[in-house]
């Protein structure tokens, strides 16, 4: 049976479709939500509201072939939710204590965070084919969109990414007179 079979069974209130299709898709799910939380209980907790979400509203779902695709979205607006929240408790708990005399900005500078601010199209690819080692093709299958989209996609996310370290460094890397 193939996966589009078991969407529209899903589609139709399968349960049984439904938990062959995150089966089949749950490793990608975990190593998508580990590269941008990190921390194995918000991941845990991420997967677990993605599969929640989608089973309330699979029914919606028009296209089965967008399954993945759909279910990738749902995943990273709730790893999403999840930073936001997390960014906000620390902002309170974080108090700076006082100035390093050596500076780095690779202290300061987490690529993760970097492309967790990138516009959600160019982060998907971006965690699929580098965060998880997807070749082109399997993030393209992935997402439902074509190779070249893949391509263009990751062009303009390395150079949005160039520019802000490039930015960073500028800003940073400056020497104080002496």
């Amino acid at each position: 049976m193939g996966s589009t079979d078991l969407v529209n069974q899903a589609i139709q209130g399968d349960r049984e479709a439904f938990i062959r299709l995150i089966r089949d898709i749950e490793n990608s799910l975990y190593n998508t939500a580990k590269s941008m939380l990190r921390k194995e209980e918000d991941v845990a907790d991420a997967i677990q509201e993605t599969i929640l979400n989608a089973y309330k509203s699979v029914h919606t779902l028009r296209e089965p072939r967008y399954f993945k695709t759909w279910l990738f979205r749902i995943l990273i607006n709730e790893c999403n939710t999840m930073l936001s929240r997390r960014s906000l408790s620390t902002a309170y708990a974080e108090v700076p204590s006082e100035k390093r005399e050596h500076f780095s900005p690779y202290d300061e500078v987490d690529m993760r965070e970097a492309v967790d601010q990138l516009e959600e199209s160019k982060r998907i690819v971006v965690v699929l084919h580098y965060f998880e080692d997807l070749s082109l093709r399997q993030v393209a299958d992935a997402l439902n969109i074509s190779e070249s989209a893949v391509k263009m996609r990751l062009t303009r996310a390395r150079q949005e990414l160039y520019q802000k370290f490039k930015n960073f460094r500028e800003v940073n890397l400056h020497v104080k007179p002496v």
